[in-house]
């Protein structure tokens, strides 16, 4: 379950961010209409039910539900629009396909296996240092496992590729919760998968607050900007001290969460608000049709 919701916080703040800074990402209107609040609804409806402290196999049912109906609503939206991805695979000067599905599993393969690697070693090193379970799957295990995507999504951006950038991101989301802890709740069985109390209150919060600030980013202009990439890396970087301070029981913990509170929170939604309220602007001073 951390290592989930861990990925999701990663895949957002670093995987999005760090594809920002590397080229700003032109976002579609697709994800603002349909993608980010369907993940946002699939994020809260989790955190809904994950929140008696236990996923049951009924949850992961519903999740796996949630999988097929998304399926055939992409399926469906892919033969509406036919035409734009036979334009865009004549752009990019796709591979013939045997040739395209061996590249795809070598670098599947090599992902997976470097992913692997990462996260044992990454878990040794920590339990060495005495951090809990809970904190190693909600950052170096995330981390380990969205390298795939950080990868994905860096390539993609340097060659321009901002559909693939964001897309990766948005659908692996969607996939971890839909797929991950749809077929765990269901193999669990009358036990169900027991989820940590603090991830309830603290961490699926924040899963869901960085998929909703999502909205507001993408909304300024149609673009990510670089500097809305660093401003995403850098909350990375505030949850991980938070995960690192409350694991130690260090008395800085409170005045570390009321500095963020009181500083950077409110600068934070000062910059979105702005944001927002400037692409309103831009779009009331466009002419009408």
């Amino acid at each position: 379950m951390s290592n989930v919701v861990g990925s999701n916080i990663f895949n957002v703040l670093i995987v999005l961010g760090a594809s920002a800074v590397v080229m700003p990402l032109r976002v579609k209107s697709r994800l603002v209409r349909r993608d980010v609040p369907l993940l946002l609804a699939v994020s809260m409806a989790t955190w809904g039910m994950a929140s008696g402290g236990r996923l049951t196999w009924i949850a992961g049912l519903a999740l796996l539900t949630g999988t097929v109906i998304n399926l055939l609503w992409e399926i469906r939206s892919a033969k509406e629009e036919p035409a734009e991805a036979a334009e865009e695979l004549e752009a990019d000067g796709a591979s013939p396909a045997p040739q395209a599905a061996i590249k795809l599993a070598a670098g599947l393969g090599l992902l997976v296996w470097g992913s692997q690697l990462l996260v044992k070693g990454s878990i040794a090193a920590a339990q060495g240092l005495g951090v809990s379970e809970t904190v190693i799957g909600l950052t170096i295990v995330a981390a380990g496992t969205s390298m795939p995507e950080l990868v994905t999504s860096l390539v993609a951006a340097y060659r321009g590729k901002a559909d693939l950038a964001i897309g990766n991101v948005v659908g692996s989301n969607l996939l971890n919760q839909l797929v991950i802890l749809g077929l765990c709740g269901v193999v669990s069985g009358g036990r169900g998968l027991a989820v940590d109390p603090v991830m309830v209150v603290r961490d699926f919060p924040i899963m869901v607050a960085t998929t909703l600030a999502c909205l507001p980013i993408f909304w300024t202009g149609g673009v990510i900007t670089r500097l809305e990439g660093w401003i995403l890396m850098g909350l990375y970087g505030l949850y991980v001290v938070e995960q690192l301070l409350s694991n130690s029981a260090s008395s800085a913990t409170d005045e570390f969460r009321l500095l963020v509170l009181v500083g950077v929170l409110p600068l934070l939604l000062v910059f979105l608000t702005w944001g927002s309220l400037r692409w309103l602007r831009l779009r009331q001073q466009q002419p009408a049709g």
